[in-house]
């Protein structure tokens, strides 16, 4: 699992009207990304091109999150969770996630996931939720924030 360190303790807001967007390849890696993802995350977009989208994965962030995320749209469904990312600089920013499969002449081909701002509440229940299943209290199985 990818731990990205350092972490802040700074929180990034992402505008009301703004939506981070980005696609991927059935592997992760991304393909294309949005002005709004580069100015958030702080990283450059040659930075984000062929990475792995794990380059903003935040280390507060369950890895069993990530496995619910994957089994889902492998399964060609979709996804939405609300998801604490770190920008390159150490600081954070949340975002509901909503994630799909792309598909092309009936396959798969990708990924895409537009992201926006969460409210505080879906913030705050996240962030709880995410401790427990960290600390074992919990799992993502169980009905919240996440899934």
């Amino acid at each position: 699992m990818r731990k990205n360190l350092p972490v802040t303790d700074r929180e990034i807001k992402i505008p009301d009207s703004d939506f981070i967007v980005s696609t991927t390849d059935l592997e992760g890696r991304i393909t294309s990304v949005n002005r709004v993802f580069i100015e958030v995350s702080g990283f450059a977009e040659d930075e984000l091109l062929g990475k792995n989208h794990n380059i903003v994965r935040h280390p507060d962030m369950p890895p069993a999150a990530f496995k619910s995320l994957w089994s889902t749209v492998q399964a060609d469904k979709p996804w939405t969770g609300v998801v604490k990312n770190r920008c390159k600089n150490g600081d954070f920013y949340w975002v509901v996630a909503n994630v799909t499969p792309i598909r092309e002449g009936g396959k798969t081909v990708g990924y895409m996931s537009v992201r926006t701002k969460p409210t505080q509440k879906q913030i705050d229940e996240a962030d709880r939720f995410y401790k427990k299943v960290n600390s074992d209290e919990a799992s993502m199985e169980q009905k919240g924030v996440a899934v």
